[in-house]
């Protein structure tokens, strides 16, 4: 990420980490503070398949970022406050739930074991199960800040099922359901019995970035959350390239002002996922999806002193 004149003349060349990180393998003897790992899994799609192809294109898109030496409308350059590798992808035999579910929690418990915060890159909702079992085990239980279209609480889903994982973390104790925030929903389901605080889409756009972000930190409170990122949140005009678009979401830059409110909080880690390449134009989704994954870099590098 040094923004030299050879750097900036190579942006797209070699691009093979996010943000062109160094890639890393040996986690355990890194002095990075945070690690990027993909996760190339889509066996758990209701709809259109293809965010196996998620992590790569995030990557790709990210070459977009690089030539900035602060990100818009920080003030400080993200390798003078925090250092940042990639890990790479889960590696598992395709077709396998079971071998995705064992290398995933390996991999990401390595990481978390190492003091590194995760910053993981999806492959379908599914992947933040076995990601907060791991955050957990090192947190204990955690508040979600959840974007989405869907709430992802289906009691009725499949264990291995992109619509019903965040029902399974209640039901393995995973999440302090009352500091849990669902944000941007705008699909069907049960508000008298549902077991978490919803702002539906059509109220998170009636409020302002700021009111939105207070209204998050306020039911968050204190202690450590994680941060899981359905890119479908987004309105398909800003994300198209996604299994299940829903009309009617939040605006780019709307998510974004929101995320910079959040600055402070304990983020114990964060998930971007459901981005199908195959499904984009332009690398409009895959371009949105990588700088949600650069604003929380530069979440975590705030909470680091210069």
């Amino acid at each position: 990420m040094e923004n030299t004149s050879d750097s900036l003349g190579n942006m797209y060349a070699n691009l093979f980490g996010f943000l062109n990180l160094p890639l890393c393998d040996d986690i355990g003897s890194s002095d990075a503070d945070v690690a990027v790992l993909g996760l190339p899994y889509d066996l758990a799609t209701s709809g259109r398949a293809g965010t196996r192809s998620g992590p790569n294109a995030i990557r790709q898109a990210s070459a977009n970022l690089r030539w900035e030496e602060a990100r818009w409308p920080w003030t400080f350059r993200l390798a003078d406050r925090i250092k940042a590798v990639d890990c790479g992808d889960v590696h598992y035999y395709q077709g396998d739930h079971a071998a995705f579910v064992a290398a995933c929690e390996a991999r990401a418990g390595e990481i978390l074991d190492a003091g590194k915060t995760l910053l993981s890159l999806g492959g379908d909702h599914y992947v933040a199960l076995p990601l907060l079992r791991q955050h957990v085990k090192r947190h204990g239980k955690l508040a979600l800040i959840h974007f989405d279209a869907h709430t992802d609480t289906d009691e009725d889903g499949w264990i291995y099922d992109h619509g019903a994982m965040f029902h399974h973390a209640r039901m393995e104790g995973l999440l302090d359901e009352s500091r849990c925030i669902q944000v941007g929903i705008r699909t069907w389901y049960e508000p008298e019995e549902h077991p978490f605080r919803v702002i539906d889409a059509d109220q998170a756009c009636s409020l302002s970035s700021t009111d939105l972000a207070a209204t998050i930190r306020e039911h968050v409170g204190d202690g450590p959350a994680y941060v899981s990122f359905d890119i479908d949140c987004l309105d398909p005009a800003f994300a198209p390239g996604t299994g299940t678009p829903v009309a009617g979401g939040l605006s780019s830059n709307h998510v974004l002002a929101t995320l910079r409110g959040l600055a402070g909080l304990e983020l114990a880690g964060m998930d971007i996922v459901e981005v199908a390449p195959a499904y984009d134009h332009s690398e409009v989704t895959a371009l949105a999806a990588a700088t949600l994954a650069l604003e929380f870099l530069y979440l975590v590098a705030a909470r680091f002193t210069e």
